[in-house]
């Protein structure tokens, strides 16, 4: 019998008992079409995030704190620290202030190309042609910073007037219009002065941002509006108060790679400092979706692994009922090898069946999945929800063959070392 002639009749063997063949393949379709899934749901939220951060184009970087000695580390208060500043983060989060010496110290650090200390602004309202006034948080900017406009462009950091990019949530409040109509419109915004008076100050928006997952909650100002506000705000305060700051943005070249980077961090550490890169922000979020993938995946590893049992339970009924049909095959010729090879493939037949039936499943419904996430998740442009790479398609339909062939070894040997004349007895 010929190579071709064991394929072939390895496929035809493979369905001559329908039911249970049905149900085997029907448990490796749980087992695939979970793995699938899940995984395509790990890439479809791991690459909206990769996308975005590519977006931000941010890459070269870095968000710098002075690093507290007065943090407990048992989880108990901490001690007062009169250089504790209010900073970014959920209420009441504190960071021990940057001062222009820190400033100076760290723009002397081997691999800092330039660093921009980041000044916190606190807007009262923003209130457009005397309607109604609206909180509005300024955004950290970050030079090189790009966010996803729905309208307009980005901010001028050169330009001599005050400009601002508008989150697009504000719109209807403000009785703007449409994203459109709002480019090259003026808003007032007004901060509480160091002496407890209310000013305000115009600045003309030149964009309106959709929402994002970096959090672009804010509007994001140029440098020039930056400065206005900033100076308003610390109008009456101690010079002391108004060159503390409670982070800085370094840039540096991330095209000397990832060893570069670490050791830049490293030496910012040695000086005492905290600095990390946008995907070090974002590496916790991803690594909880891997997680989560992860025990998702063992659920469907478990699935795989019962309908091995199942492939093994198939062949060897499969063997028993062809006893004598090995026999006569082994008395005409036909090697133990071939014998194997024979049962082998059928057992690999029921993996391919299953996987391919379970990953076709997967992508069907992660369309489906995707399609209302599209509607629920509105304020994430760009997400597709389970997004399925070729790659890991391809690794699970071949995981699933190898775990099958495995399954399929223990009823193929048992077929090959089988005795022709004790077979042919068989009743």
């Amino acid at each position: 019998m010929k190579t071709l002639d064991i394929v072939t009749t390895a496929f035809r063997n493979a369905f001559r008992s329908k039911l249970r063949t049905s149900l085997t393949v029907l448990a490796i379709f749980i087992g695939a079409f979970t793995l699938s899934l899940t995984n395509g749901l790990g890439t479809g939220i791991n690459q909206y995030i990769d996308d975005t951060v590519a977006t931000v184009g941010v890459d070269d970087v870095m968000t710098v704190t002075k690093t507290s000695e007065t943090a407990p580390t048992d989880g108990g208060p901490a001690e007062y620290d009169p250089n504790q500043i209010e900073a970014d983060g959920p209420p009441g989060t504190t960071a021990t202030a940057l001062t222009d010496d820190d400033i100076d110290t760290i723009a002397g650090i081997d691999g800092v190309e330039s660093i921009e200390p980041v000044k916190n602004i606190t807007t009262d309202y923003v209130q457009y042609d005397d309607g109604d006034r609206y909180q509005l948080t300024i955004s950290q900017f970050v030079p090189g910073m790009q966010s996803e406009l729905a309208a307009g462009q980005q901010v001028d950091l050169d330009a001599a007037d005050p400009e601002l990019v508008l989150p697009e949530s504000y719109l209807e409040p403000l009785e703007l219009g449409s994203a459109a109509d709002a480019v090259g419109q003026t808003v007032v915004l007004a901060v509480t002065d160091a002496t407890g008076t209310q000013v305000t100050t115009d600045a003309t928006i030149v964009g309106v941002a959709e929402p994002g997952v970096i959090g672009m909650g804010g509007a994001i100002p140029n440098d020039t509006l930056t400065e206005t506000l900033y100076d308003l705000q610390t109008t009456g305060a101690p010079e002391a108060e108004s060159t503390r700051y409670a982070q800085a943005s370094v840039t540096f070249d991330a095209t000397a790679g990832e060893e570069a980077t670490q050791a830049l961090s490293d030496r910012l550490e040695d000086a005492g400092f905290t600095a990390s890169t946008l995907e070090d922000q974002l590496g916790t979020l991803t690594a909880v979706i891997d997680g989560i993938v992860l025990v998702l995946n063992g659920f469907a590893v478990i699935a795989l692994i019962a309908a091995g049992i199942g492939i093994v339970n198939t062949l060897f009924m499969a063997v028993q009922e062809r006893t004598r049909e090995v026999g006569l095959m082994k008395a005409m010729g036909l090697s133990s090898g071939r014998v194997f090879s024979l049962f082998s493939i059928e057992a690999v037949v029921i993996g391919l069946v299953g996987s391919a039936l379970g990953v076709l499943g997967a992508i069907g419904v992660g369309q489906l999945v995707s399609g209302f996430a599209g509607d629920l998740l509105a304020d994430l442009p760009g997400l597709t929800l389970i997004a399925f790479d070729p790659v890991t398609i391809a690794t699970v339909v071949l995981g699933v063959m190898a775990i099958a062939f495995l399954a399929g070894t223990l009823p193929a040997l048992r077929a090959a070392r089988q005795d022709p004349i004790s077979s042919l007895r068989y009743e």
